[in-house]
């Protein structure tokens, strides 16, 4: 009765010794990884905190440079954690009794087959690498994403940029999550400086002279503005007539602006120009009278 009774003990002395032994390694492993990807992505939050204060409280934006190494920080942290659950993935794997040598076979023929399942991902991460390494776009750049060709897009503000998918912001609040290797056309609205264009309609018997006096007047005072001076590269220019209908003429005055300051100074350039006509006198065409105009004819 006494060898049975071994026999039973053993499988359950073996259990508890694996328990003890390989399963402990297997919990500390994974328990070592978790605490190794959240201690990087803390110290990546610690860095791109710092980046970000690198500016300085003078500054309006982030310069290119900053913008650059924002990016390439969050690709660092990704690439540290998918190192990090590599690594653990393969020690689980030896701890479990298999075999590396074993698995070299089974892993170049599964390593094919992914290769011709997941080309859009390797078009991706390839895509992403350019992104990065040609300093396309930064973190916190306006861009318009659109098709090759096409003028319509999605626009917003880059949150995140990783390998192979681009985070951006658009005006609405809206998250818009775009595979790297999928994105055909990008426009960089915020590259080293922006634009802000002002069209004013004028009716066709107004005095060109006097409304160019005007929005002059109105350029200089805003660039005098301390509200406005930190956003504006330089005086707003006024460059005369832009087009002539039959229903109105329109005048265009230019400003340079930091980058992704356009739209604020534009808004606030409509608005000077808006008073500035008023308090002289002048009324403005707006686009119920254009199109009252137009149905005349």
């Amino acid at each position: 009765m006494t060898e049975p009774l071994l026999v039973a003990v053993a499988p359950t002395d073996d259990l508890t010794m694996w328990a003890r032994g390989d399963l402990l390694e297997i919990v500390l492993v994974v328990i070592g990884a978790v605490l190794i990807c959240r201690g990087v992505a803390a110290g990546g939050r610690f860095l791109t905190r710092r980046i970000d204060s690198s500016a300085g409280d003078d500054e309006v934006v982030l310069s290119e440079q900053g913008k650059h190494r924002h990016s390439v920080a969050q690709v660092l942290i990704w690439l540290a954690n998918v190192m990090i659950i590599c690594i653990a993935v393969v020690r689980i794997i030896g701890l479990l009794g298999f075999s590396s040598a074993g698995l070299v076979a089974p892993a170049a023929v599964l390593g094919v087959a992914l290769g011709f399942g997941a080309q859009r991902v390797v078009q991706d991460l390839l895509a992403g690498f350019f992104i990065i390494t040609e300093r396309q776009y930064g973190f916190g750049d306006l861009v318009r994403v659109s098709s090759l060709g096409s003028e319509t897009g999605v626009t917003g503000t880059i949150e995140e940029i990783s390998l192979r998918i681009t985070r951006m912001r658009t005006v609405n609040g809206e998250v818009v999550i775009i595979p790297n290797g999928q994105m055909v056309q990008v426009t960089n609205l915020s590259r080293d400086w922006a634009r802000a264009i002002i069209d004013v309609p004028l009716w066709p018997n107004a005095d060109l002279s006097e409304a160019t006096r005007i929005l002059r007047e109105v350029g200089a005072a805003a660039y005098a503005d301390q509200r406005l001076r930190p956003l504006l590269l330089d005086e707003p220019t006024v460059m005369g007539v832009e087009s002539i209908s039959v229903s109105f003429v329109k005048m265009r005055m230019v400003a340079r602006t930091l980058p992704g300051k356009q739209f604020e100074v534009s808004r606030q350039l409509r608005a000077r120009v808006m008073t500035a006509f008023r308090e002289n006198g002048i009324s403005l065409p707006t686009d119920t009278t254009i199109a009252q105009a137009g149905v005349g004819l």
